[in-house]
């Protein structure tokens, strides 16, 4: 397994991608006030062509020049302690490349997707219905409307979607304690209203900074991955594959 390598195309990508982390994780965080980050694109894209190690590094620098290097309106109190998380979100996004979750058509059965893909759909449905809906619209809501979209698209994307999945449980194991003893469970995101709406039913500050964790990162995560998805879907195959990682994420290396 390749751990990735700093090439000049990769070096000259960092810094775009912790543009896009800012960009999008302060526009979402700050200014919309919903339980989604959004803020790790550029960190899984990192990963996914150049591998593991760059995709890391990328995590940690993004989250250290948020806290302190930029200034308002763009700085952020609350990402510097979360580096580790923002490591492993990208080292993780590189090991999953490498392994043949982004790629079009992978190594495997459509038996074998689309059970992937009813995994995925059952889990964030079970947490979209007892975690979010409850706080965010009084128990008034339509299910997907018509599933039937949904579901093909889960199937064609499955394997990325539970890649996404995983990220999201473990980032909000590690995060948990991180949230709740040095912020004391506040970050100033929307997730905030679901750790107060947890203490209020009775839990500690820390199963509550866990139980919202649970509920927004798995959602957060497979969605970030479904963007980068998208991307690379956008992007000249020609161009991907001048990667260090490329041509294996996408499965163009021989064999694949």
């Amino acid at each position: 397994m390749s751990w990735g390598r700093f090439d000049t195309r990769t070096i000259v990508m960092i810094p775009i991608a912790i543009a896009i982390n800012i960009v999008l994780g302060q526009t979402v965080s700050a200014v919309l006030k919903i339980p989604i980050y959004l803020d790790s694109v550029g960190t899984i894209l990192v990963g996914v062509v150049a591998g593991p190690i760059p995709g890391l590094v990328t995590g940690a620098l993004a989250n250290l020049v948020w806290t302190y290097v930029l200034p308002a309106p763009f700085h952020s109190d609350y990402a510097a302690p979360f580096f580790v998380v923002a490591m492993w979100i990208g080292f993780w996004a590189g090991i999953t490349a490498q392994l043949g979750f982004f790629r079009s058509r992978p190594n495997s059965t459509w038996g074998q997707v689309a059970l992937a893909a009813v995994v995925v759909l059952v889990v964030l449905g079970g947490i979209g219905y007892y975690g979010f809906l409850p706080f965010y619209t009084n128990g008034q809501f339509t299910f997907f409307g018509d599933t039937t979209g949904a579901s093909t698209f889960f199937v064609v994307v499955g394997y990325v979607a539970v890649a996404g999945l995983i990220c999201g449980i473990v980032s909000a194991i590690i995060s948990a304690p991180i949230s709740a003893y040095v912020f004391g469970g506040v970050t100033g995101s929307g997730t905030d209203l679901l750790v107060a709406a947890f203490q209020q039913a009775g839990a500690d500050l820390t199963k509550a900074v866990l139980q919202q964790g649970l509920l927004s990162d798995p959602i957060d995560k497979t969605i970030e991955f479904l963007l980068v998805y998208v991307i690379l879907q956008a992007l000249s195959r020609r161009f991907i594959a001048r990667f260090p990682q490329g041509e294996k994420a996408i499965g163009l290396e021989e064999g694949a």
